[in-house]
């Protein structure tokens, strides 16, 4: 079988894996989930217990999650290298470090804005202290972000990788949380505007949006979450 990614929306850091898969070129189907919905359901534990994207169904079958560990499994998945880089060489070790800084501090520092976003009930006082909190670690890690980004085409040499991938269904919550413009940090804004207009990154973008875009081909279609659930989430239950 094909794995299976299921991936969130509106504005899922998962946008980026898509993208990835695309890259990679091999045979996967879809799974689109609503983050404020579909996600939160009881039964969607069957599959993640922690009720979060992106998870990801193997060709075996077995459940796997978090971008990491699902990051990983391409990559182990990519003799051409088309996403990669030969593992120990100095192009995978810079790879590595920014899908860490990326996954860690990077997307973290959006935590106190989702939360502030998402509260219920409301509680104004606090909405606004963690949007104050939440946009000052934003800043400061793109600021940190600015600092590192190279004077290649893309985070690691002239294509894109898993690490690009990573950046990409993230970074565009600066725009979304009102933190600030992109154009305050240019070498970071130059190659958000490179990666979003890659072919890859156009259709994760409009699959996202629930369109039917035509892309690489590797894509053989989305399955509903139901389906997925039933067939894999009992193996869930104990992976």
């Amino acid at each position: 079988m094909e794995p299976i990614l299921i991936y969130g929306y509106p504005l899922g850091s998962s946008m980026g894996l898509v993208a990835a898969l695309e890259w990679l070129g091999r045979p996967y189907r879809l799974c689109r989930v609503d983050m404020l919905g579909e996600m939160r359901d009881p039964a969607y534990a069957r599959i993640n217990a922690r009720h979060e994207t992106p998870a990801f169904i193997t060709e075996a079958g077995r459940p796997l999650t978090e971008t990491m560990a699902i990051a990983a499994w391409l990559e182990a998945r990519d003799p051409e290298r088309r996403i990669s880089f030969d593992p120990g060489s100095p192009e995978a070790d810079r790879m590595h470090q920014l899908m860490a800084f990326l996954n860690t501090g990077f997307t973290g520092a959006f935590s106190p804005l989702w939360s502030a976003l998402e509260m219920d009930p409301p509680d104004p006082l606090l909405q606004n202290s963690l949007r104050r909190w939440g946009r000052a670690a934003v800043i400061e890690r793109h600021d940190a972000l600015e600092g590192i980004v190279g004077d290649t085409a893309f985070l690691v040499g002239d294509r894109p990788s898993l690490a690009d991938g990573v950046l990409v269904g993230v970074a565009r919550w600066l725009e979304f949380h009102e933190v600030d413009t992109p154009a305050r940090w240019p070498r970071l804004a130059a190659l958000r505007r490179r990666i979003e207009q890659d072919p890859a990154v156009i259709f994760a973008t409009a699959i996202e949006a629930g369109e039917q875009p035509a892309g690489s081909g590797a894509c053989r279609g989305h399955l509903p979450l139901a389906e997925v659930l039933d067939r894999f989430g009992t193996l869930a239950e104990v992976a």
